[in-house]
C-alpha cells in the first residue's frame, strides 16, 4: 500500500472509531499537539487532542450517528475528505435542547498526517443545515442532501 493510501486509510479509521464511540481510538490515531484550525464553536475545549476528543464526546452524546465517507483524494502529506455526518439530535449539544431531528450535515475535511498520525485539520461545513436541523434557525430552502440530488 502506497503512503498515500495508508494516509487516506488512517482518516477513514479515525472516522470509523469516532462512529463507534471509541473517542480512545484518537490516542492512536492523532496527535497530542494536533491542530484544528477549524475548531467546533464552544467555550472552555482543550487545545489538542485533548479538545478534540472533548468535541466529539460532545457530539456522540448528543447527535449519534455516522460517518459517509463520500470522497478522498490524497497527495503529498494531506488527505482530502468529503463527507457527511448523519445522526439524530437526541441530546443537549452546547445548551441546545434535542429536536428529535435527523441531521445529515455536508463537510469537506482536510488533515495533514505527521509520523503516522493526524497532526493538523482544516474544514468546511454546512453549518447552516446544521442549525437548522438542529432546529436554531430556519432556512427559507431546505438544504440538499446525499449526492446532491434534489
Amino acid at each position: 500500500m502506497s503512503s498515500l493510501e495508508e494516509n487516506k486509510a488512517l482518516v477513514r479509521r479515525f472516522y470509523e472509531g469516532i462512529d463507534k464511540g471509541n473517542i480512545d481510538a484518537m490516542d492512536e490515531l492523532v496527535a497530542e499537539d494536533y491542530i484544528n484550525h477549524d475548531p467546533p464553536p464552544f467555550p472552555g475545549l482543550a487545545t489538542g487532542r485533548a479538545g478534540l476528543k472533548q468535541a466529539f464526546e460532545m457530539f456522540w452524546k448528543a447527535t449519534p450517528g455516522r460517518h459517509i465517507i463520500e470522497d478522498q483524494v490524497a497527495e503529498g502529506d494531506k488527505v482530502v475528505t468529503r463527507l457527511r455526518a448523519v445522526g439524530k439530535h437526541e441530546g443537549e449539544l452546547a445548551g441546545i435542547p434535542p429536536s428529535g431531528n435527523d441531521l445529515d450535515v455536508k463537510a469537506i475535511a482536510i488533515h495533514r498526517i505527521e509520523n503516522g498520525k493526524l497532526a493538523e485539520h482544516w474544514s468546511a461545513v454546512d453549518s447552516a443545515a446544521l442549525l437548522s436541523q438542529l432546529g436554531v434557525i430556519q432556512l427559507p430552502f431546505a438544504p440538499k442532501h446525499g449526492n446532491g440530488a434534489t
